[in-house]
């Protein structure tokens, strides 16, 4: 069973790489392809973006919609399954933003701590994208640094129990840990 975080910037490639990572293994080894999109469509930018990736992905997905409940979600899944989860990065905004104006970090910790749990006990094989928002300037605002604090522990959380890693930038992979 696969493990695999793929990490980079927007528009870096990083969708395109992970879905055909996850289609080709689950090809491979005769497995249900589900995807897990975290995203809410709360304008019609966002709303356009999710249609295009839709129509990119084709009909062999098992789509399935989690703005938050993520790690209950993935706890269902199989060694029958290979489920992609694309953006780790939304689903973390979603659980800050869920909590209301209380920026808890002990409460969102505990949600990434959650969910790297279930990552680690998964029988499904798993692909995850995230962005790397590190990389840039520290933003101004308190929930700005709560946010991009929380991705940075999370995307390393995830990295330890991940077999794989992956970095993509300008379309091309990186591989940062490999089983």
């Amino acid at each position: 069973m696969e493990k695999h975080l793929i990490l980079g910037g927007a528009r870096s490639g990083k969708s395109s790489f992970s879905e055909s990572k996850a289609k080709q293994e689950a090809a491979v080894e005769s497995k249900t392809l589900h995807y897990v999109a975290t995203a809410i469509a709360f304008d019609d930018e966002m709303k356009d973006r999710i249609v295009h990736h839709q129509k990119t992905r084709g009909v062999e997905w098992c789509e399935h919609e989690c703005p938050v409940a993520l790690p209950e979600l993935l706890a269902i899944f199989t060694s029958e399954d290979t489920v992609l989860v694309d953006c780790l990065t939304l689903w973390l905004n979603n659980v800050i933003f869920d909590l209301g104006s209380e920026l808890d970090s002990d409460r969102i910790q505990r949600r990434v701590q959650q969910l790297v749990q279930v990552v680690e006990s998964s029988p499904a094989s798993l692909y995850f994208v995230s962005n790397e928002v590190g990389l840039g300037v520290v933003p101004q605002g308190e929930v700005s640094r709560v946010f991009v604090d929380h991705a940075g522990w999370m995307n390393q959380a995830l990295a330890k129990v991940c077999s794989n890693v992956t970095l993509v930038a300008a379309g091309l992979p990186l591989t940062l840990k490999s089983a």
